[in-house]
């Protein structure tokens, strides 16, 4: 007979030889539909800057950990397998985040529970909660007070993750086994993914209509419990994505993979560093060197855009804001060069709530629209194309989809509106993130 620690091995022997042949993960992200008005963008987005900057000031080993991803109508999801036999599951891809959580039922007939509504623990054969004890039980936040009983056999890690409004997710850290797919086609099984498994999930950001009925979040943040962090390890320390015009009808599929593809695409690459914050260590930060319109340099210092020692500043590449946030002073100058470009080609057209620049478009082509550009650290622009930082508010009427951020209270975020159409890679190994607009269109 064939023991459990014989087919783990097995399992992991298999999955080894497929990250060794350059194989990768690829998953599609999915959109909430129908699409948020702008109005509910910003709306959605504002209380998920305010979640990400709570975060990052409050790091003490007593505080809460907090991610954004439970606000924000910008979110995506991925369908994710998990367990033995597998359980389809539906969880929020976040870049503002690490741990990977669901909700979780121990039931065992389950007839009061609706079918797919949680994950089913008892369900599984490799269910497994970590030990109060076990070293990866420090890895995440616990409750206080944590009735962790080091002499029982059966005393299972807890974890507390919390929100600033209150909502919660609690249960036991866990493993898993996980079945994916490689890009040869293949099925493999991770018998060891960390996760959450909260038997006790309940505020408004976790159970409201912006949670788009997921099971969880999919941290992908660079902690060493994320998702990326946990499978890159077997591909290369690498992830990236492509985020797509989710306005389009029928809409292009969005993807996320883990690990690197063949494909000549990686070449086309412009890298710039990713910058480590001490104080906030889950988020991508990039270096921004200047920015200009229409060619011409705006006239910022470049130490507005840096980190400080006291990890204030910055700007952070996030999955799951939609609009893209600035420092005040910048947004001023960059508000002010856009109408000025904008004065002798397209007619003011009154603001939408929220925005302070709307412009008719009627007549107008896209091409006309002022052309935005950051330079970044390393020697890279990245420069894209007006319906990145420019939405639809109503008909043939666009509000700058840029807002101002106070600079001495937080970080700029580059939205994932202001990210479509690019291939963005996140190479953990080398600390550098690559873009490129010629990615996505050859999946």
């Amino acid at each position: 007979m064939v023991s459990l620690s014989q087919l783990s091995f097995f399992f992991f022997f298999l999955f080894t030889t497929l990250c060794n042949s350059q194989h990768y993960l690829q998953f599609p992200l999915l959109h909430i539909r129908p699409s948020p008005t702008p109005s509910q963008a910003l709306s959605s987005d504002t209380p998920r800057l305010s979640l990400l900057h709570f975060r990052r000031r409050r790091r003490s080993a007593s505080s809460p950990v907090v991610s954004g991803a439970s606000t924000g109508s910008g979110q995506y999801f991925v369908h994710l397998r998990l367990g033995s036999p597998p359980q389809p599951l539906l969880l929020v891809a976040d870049t503002g985040s690490d741990l990977v959580w669901l909700r979780c039922s121990a039931c065992k007939s389950c007839s009061r529970r609706l079918p797919g509504s949680a994950f089913l623990a008892r369900h599984s054969s490799t269910f497994s909660p970590f030990h109060c004890y076990d070293s990866a039980c420090s890895l995440v936040p616990q409750p206080d007070p944590n009735p962790c009983n080091h002499t029982r056999l059966h005393s299972p890690c807890r974890y507390s993750y919390s929100y600033s409004d209150g909502s919660t997710t609690a249960g036991f850290f866990s493993r898993e086994a996980t079945t994916l797919n490689t890009s040869s086609g293949a099925p493999a099984k991770l018998p060891d993914l960390q996760f959450g498994c909260g038997f006790d999930v309940s505020g408004p950001s976790l159970t409201g209509p912006s949670f788009g009925g997921a099971h969880g979040v999919m941290g992908l943040g660079r902690g060493p419990i994320s998702f990326a962090s946990q499978l890159g390890r077997r591909f290369g320390n690498t992830f990236s994505y492509c985020l797509l015009d989710y306005t389009l009808s029928p809409p292009p599929t969005s993807y996320l993979r883990i690990g690197v593809s063949k494909s000549d695409v990686v070449s086309k690459l412009s890298y710039t560093r990713l910058l480590l914050n001490p104080l906030s260590p889950t988020f991508y930060y990039i270096g921004i060197k200047s920015v200009s319109v229409d060619g011409v340099n705006l006239p910022v210092r470049s130490s507005v855009w840096a980190l400080d020692k006291n990890g204030d500043g910055g700007t952070v590449i996030d999955s799951g804001t939609t609009l893209t946030f600035l420092p005040e002073k910048e947004y001023r100058l960059i508000l002010t060069a856009f109408k000025r470009s904008l004065k002798q080609v397209a007619s003011p057209a009154e603001p939408t709530p929220g925005f302070d620049l709307c412009v008719n478009v009627s007549g107008l082509g896209r091409a006309r629209l002022p052309r935005l550009s950051f330079a970044l650290v390393g020697g890279s622009v990245f420069a894209p194309p007006p319906k990145n930082y420019f939405i639809e508010t109503m008909d043939r009427v666009e509000c700058l989809a840029i807002q101002p951020v106070d600079s001495g209270s937080g970080f700029s975020v580059i939205g994932n509106l202001m990210q479509q159409g690019f291939l963005f890679e996140f190479d953990k190994d080398r600390s550098r993130l690559g873009f490129s607009r010629h990615g996505c269109a050859l999946q």
